[in-house]
């Protein structure tokens, strides 16, 4: 750890960060179900719990998790049921199918299929693509690793995103290509992408765009009609409904000429001993009894994050994210990996790297002694984080609609609190990474 006497040191002597002191301090902007949430720390005792990893995951919204105990007691089959619950879980499934499409602003001949995350999804239209697809080198593995067995061209993001549409620009034009795939936010820095110009430059060269909205959609609206997207995917772990679905949202034609993503009941027609028949639509891809429970708690997550508004997610958000990138401009030893010079919308997402010390060091204790959930390594974009960073691994904190100004300021405290004086325990290095040497923290019951 970095133990020199510096703002960092001075900003740990006080209450609250002192470049935060005239901020506004917004507190949350929806319940969670970690609202409240205790946790021990070694040496004994309970803290708040400040959960700066929903990037990663976030809890469900509690609307969300009423509304699963609410619906399942009409759990069944559905589709082919004829029993009462069977139709009114047959009804929620296609009722939740419509409010995605609704809530990304689907266009009235795209599909909307379930799928189990954005990785599947990502996965499951890849199969699709009758040609090669462009891919940026700063995307997640999600938006990474499925095309590599098709054709697949990357392209080395440029410092500028004005500089990244011109190569992507000459890559189009140089050799046609079927699928633009990009990221809708960078899950390392937060930086928002363009979609609605990459979708107008994809289309300009004959190809479609697809974006990966696993971080984009949970902070921001997105819409397919407006912007030009053909296909987007996300996942409900990342939305506040951490129940195991995802969707794949978008035109339907290279769908229905896909091949079934499973092979099983409901994706056919009929079948006989040497033929199959598959259906069209989402039902070709969604073989097999679905996630009613996860595929209930997107729709109502979606509905939860309307019902709050857009102008209050967005106001929520930048005010805790310039109170977190303020912070951290004050640390000294720290440095915030950027990916482009030119980005002025960012998510509430910011990753560090240190001057000196382990990462993975410092979000553990961050997380044994101060209560302080955050994430430490190259998270899943191996190939962007070696090319913008200048250490092996960083340390990511990221915001939702349920953090609060407190939940930065302790953060931003703790942090400056490590680095100048280091862990106040012994910790080891093991296979799974940092951990207490001696960890005295009790374990839940269950």
């Amino acid at each position: 750890m970095i133990a020199t006497e510096s703002t960092a040191a001075r900003i740990a002597r006080t209450s609250e960060p002192t470049a935060m002191m005239d901020a506004p301090a917004p507190g949350p902007l929806a319940r969670l179900v970690d609202a409240g949430l205790e946790v021990p720390v070694l040496g004994g005792g309970l803290v708040r719990h400040v959960n700066l990893d929903t990037a990663a995951s976030a809890p469900a919204l509690a609307a969300v998790a009423a509304h699963v105990v609410e619906v399942l007691p009409y759990y069944a089959s559905v589709h082919r049921g004829t029993g009462y619950p069977s139709q009114q879980t047959t009804a929620l499934v296609e009722a939740a199918r419509a409010t995605v499409a609704r809530h990304v602003g689907a266009r009235d001949d795209d599909l909307v299929v379930f799928t189990r995350n954005t990785t599947d999804a990502l996965n499951l239209l890849a199969a699709a693509v009758p040609g090669d697809t462009v891919v940026l080198d700063l995307e997640h593995h999600a938006n990474l690793l499925p095309w590599r067995a098709g054709g697949r061209r990357v392209v080395v993001a440029r410092p500028t995103i004005a500089e990244t549409l011109e190569v992507l620009d000459a890559e189009l034009a140089r050799c046609p290509a079927a699928l633009l795939t990009v990221t809708g936010a960078s899950n390392v820095t937060g930086e928002v992408l363009p979609v609605d110009r990459l979708a107008t430059l994809a289309h300009a060269h004959g190809a479609r765009l697809a974006v990966d909205a696993a971080q984009l959609l949970p902070h921001r609206r997105v819409s397919l009609e407006a912007s030009g997207i053909d296909y987007l995917a996300f996942s409900g772990h990342k939305a506040y409904a951490p129940f195991g679905a995802g969707a794949l949202v978008g035109r339907a034609d290279w769908l229905d000429a896909a091949p079934a993503h499973l092979a099983g009941g409901g994706a056919v027609e009929s079948v006989s001993l040497d033929r199959v028949a598959w259906k069209q639509g989402a039902a070709r891809h969604e073989a097999g009894t679905p996630n009613v429970v996860g595929i209930a708690a997107i729709a109502r997550a979606l509905s939860e994050l309307e019902r709050l508004g857009d102008a209050a997610r967005d106001g929520h958000e930048r005010a805790l994210t310039e109170r977190l990138n303020s912070g951290l401009a004050a640390q000294r030893g720290v440095r915030v990996v950027r990916g482009f010079d030119d980005v002025d919308d960012r998510l509430g997402i910011a990753t560090i790297e240190l001057e000196r010390g382990s990462v993975g060091l410092l979000a553990a204790a961050l997380g044994a002694e101060h209560g302080i959930s955050v994430r430490a390594g190259r998270f899943c974009a191996h190939p962007f984080f070696e090319r913008v960073a200048s250490r092996a691994n960083g340390l990511r904190a990221s915001l939702g609609a349920g953090s609060s100004a407190d939940d930065v300021d302790r953060f931003l405290a703790a942090l400056s609190r490590l680095l100048a004086d280091g862990p106040a325990h012994a910790y080891d290095r093991g296979p799974e990474g940092w951990h207490p040497l001696v960890d005295d923290r009790p374990r839940p019951v269950f």
